[in-house]
């Protein structure tokens, strides 16, 4: 199984400004990088036995930098894209080095053949063996540029899998596709997503399913609806009250559907030769015993919190940050996500309650006047700076310092503010919508609750 991808390397603006200041510097620089990080014998170490596998295609290995900028130079392209960067990376333990350096160079060749120079280096630094290949942007012969689209990554992965099933090699059959960064570090923090969400879901259904009923049912418990027809071509989950679904083979190889029916298979021997084993069962809902208030006056006398305090009061307390020491636990999966974001809830909240933001307009009004705030801390902030620069006493310069740090927080202070205030504004109808769901699959739970009840009296 390889895993492939590809980049374009280009100078940054610091680096093209260095350049334009130091005529030494050249702005081929970061090319040079790339061919220096290819060709780390530190990237290359196996053990205590160091083990080179470096290859210049249409190039020589030694020189490979000089001869890319020859070329570059010849036909007059130095600027744009100065190279291309790509990776090929193996499953661990299913190459040895010298086939990873084999299949490397035979992909090169294949993928730009002649026209380009390319240099081929193996590593073993990551404990997989992986290639990586630094393509001249110039073509060799023509000048031509090369053209690093869609087609081009999908062709570069298309080669690598031919190059795998030849050599007897796996391959992906579902290719995942990239994972939002924040999705991704939050699933490697243990936070809950919506995938991991969505894991939980099915295996805890899992554990009571014999069959795509039970399975199903179980699911619809925890706020979600499995579409696993036939006729469609890939099997789907999705959130009950979302139209967006997602492809069970995204959430891994162990929740695809050939491994959801080998689960649901091995819990129908297990049902059959053991009879303790508990099957699909609704769940129970937790019956409180409601606690007797004695209250004073009476309720149509009782002023209601609304506008934004409102909101948030009431989606804190479904998240079950409010009252403190509650044990509520949300029943969506939207409001399950939404824990990983109980920081930023928490300091929206404590603005509306502080400042007593109720509408629109008064939040509008709250960012405009932190926002003249921040213009006046700047005009003060600027003084100082006039100061230091006719000052020549040393304790007077502490005192001016003193003052423009303060300065300095008082504007942080105010943009933190204004982005808690403007991210109330764009989120405020998100809310709305997920306290929505939560109180349709409340009411759903409480219908389906008090049709067992009247079943179970029928039957008496």
């Amino acid at each position: 199984m390889a895993v492939t991808k590809i980049w374009p390397v280009k100078d940054s603006l610091a680096r093209v400004v260095d350049y334009a200041q130091n005529p030494d510097k050249t702005i081929y620089s970061d090319l040079q990088n790339v061919l220096h990080y290819a060709a780390n014998e530190e990237k290359t170490v196996e053990g205590e036995e160091r083990a080179m596998f470096v290859t210049g295609v249409n190039c020589n290995r030694d020189t490979a930098f000089q001869e890319m900028q020859a070329v570059k130079e010849r036909f007059g392209k130095t600027g744009g894209n100065v190279a291309y960067h790509a990776y090929q990376s193996f499953k661990p333990g299913e190459v040895t080095p010298e086939l990873c350096h084999r299949l490397g160079v035979e992909l090169a060749k294949r993928m730009w053949g002649d026209e380009y120079q390319v240099l081929v280096a193996t590593h073993f630094n990551t404990g997989t063996y992986h290639n990586h290949f630094v393509v001249n942007s110039v073509g060799l012969w023509d000048g031509r540029k090369f053209n690093c689209g869609k087609r081009a990554y999908y062709q570069f992965r298309q080669l690598s899998d031919d190059l795998c099933r030849e050599y007897q090699l796996s391959t992906i059959k579902n290719p995942k596709g990239k994972t939002p960064r924040s999705i991704y570090f939050a699933e490697k923090r243990g936070e809950p997503t919506k995938y991991n969400l969505m894991r939980e879901a099915l295996d805890a259904a899992l554990k009571v399913s014999v069959d795509g009923n039970d399975l199903r049912k179980a699911l619809r418990e925890r706020g979600y609806e499995l579409d696993a027809n036939p006729a469609h071509k890939y099997a789907t989950l999705r959130r009950i009250g979302s139209k967006k679904a997602v492809r069970l083979y995204r959430l891994g190889e162990e929740y695809d559907l050939p491994a959801l029916r080998k689960r649901i298979g091995e819990n129908r021997q297990r049902y059959a030769h053991d009879f303790s084993y508990q099957r699909y069962k609704p769940m129970p809902i937790q019956q409180t015993r409601p606690k007797r208030l004695r209250l004073n006056g009476a309720f149509s006398a009782v002023k209601k919190i609304g506008g934004f305090r409102g909101l948030y009061l009431h989606y804190c307390y479904c998240l079950g940050i409010l009252p403190k020491e509650s044990k509520h636990r949300p029943l969506s999966p939207e409001l399950r996500e939404e824990c990983r974001h109980l920081d930023a809830i928490s300091q929206q909240a404590q603005l509306i309650c502080r400042e007593k933001l109720d509408t629109v307009e008064a939040v509008a009004d709250f960012i405009g006047g932190k926002r003249a705030e921040i213009k006046e801390l700047g005009v003060a902030r600027q003084k100082c700076y006039n100061r230091l620069r006719r000052c020549d006493d040393g304790a007077e310069i502490a005192q001016i310092k003193a003052q423009r740090d303060r300065l300095t927080a008082a504007m942080a202070v105010c943009r933190k503010d204004i982005k808690t205030a403007e991210s109330v504004l764009s989120q405020s109808d998100r809310l709305k919508e997920n306290l929505k769901l939560e109180q349709e699959m409340q009411a759903q739970r409480m219908g389906r609750a008090s049709h067992r009840k009247r079943e179970r009296s029928v039957a008496r």
